[in-house]
């Protein structure tokens, strides 16, 4: 990457956030954090019940939103691949203290940017430990389930899908 890239955030959640992108997009990850999906094939896929970035399109590349499939109005649980709502409320992370205030919409945000380039190493280091803890998800459905049946688990597999890992084959 050449020279590093100042970005200005206007959204809903944040107005007038300014990080900087000093890593290559989609390279130079922390050597433990291998995560199996881009935040653009997670938007393809369908995850959130289509409402997570509804407003972030001028933060990322326009190529993430081409196939996204996002909701219009109200979350459309429809839209996520195993066509189930997983996962807590915002409301229950901000309780549990799991919200940087960098990042008000969670590790999904945290990992676009980090995907983008902006490197903040002890938060990295936080979400890398979390997204981690989280693999033991698919242990769980290959415990559990036949390989490739989506019927098994599915508010696992989707949960699986909100932290970048592919659960679709599991």
């Amino acid at each position: 990457m050449g020279s590093p890239i100042d970005v200005v955030v206007n959204d809903r959640m944040q107005q007038g956030y300014r990080y900087t992108r000093s890593a290559p997009m989609g390279e130079d990850f922390d050597p433990g954090f291998h995560p199996e999906l881009t935040p653009a094939q997670m938007l393809q896929l369908g995850v959130f019940c289509g409402k997570y970035m509804t407003d972030c399109g001028p933060e990322f590349p326009p190529s993430w939103f081409e196939n996204a499939k996002l909701a219009l109005q109200e979350p459309d649980c429809s839209l996520n691949y195993f066509g189930v709502r997983a996962g807590t409320p915002l409301s229950v992370w901000i309780a549990k203290g799991w919200i940087h205030p960098d990042d008000p919409r969670g590790w999904f945000q945290w990992y676009c940017r980090y995907f983008s380039g902006r490197r903040m190493p002890e938060e990295d280091s936080r979400q890398i430990g979390r997204w981690k803890a989280f693999r033991r998800h698919a242990a769980q459905v290959q415990k559990h389930c036949n390989p490739g049946d989506p019927f098994c688990r599915p508010k696992q597999r989707q949960a699986l899908l909100h932290w970048a890992y592919d659960s679709r084959a599991l």
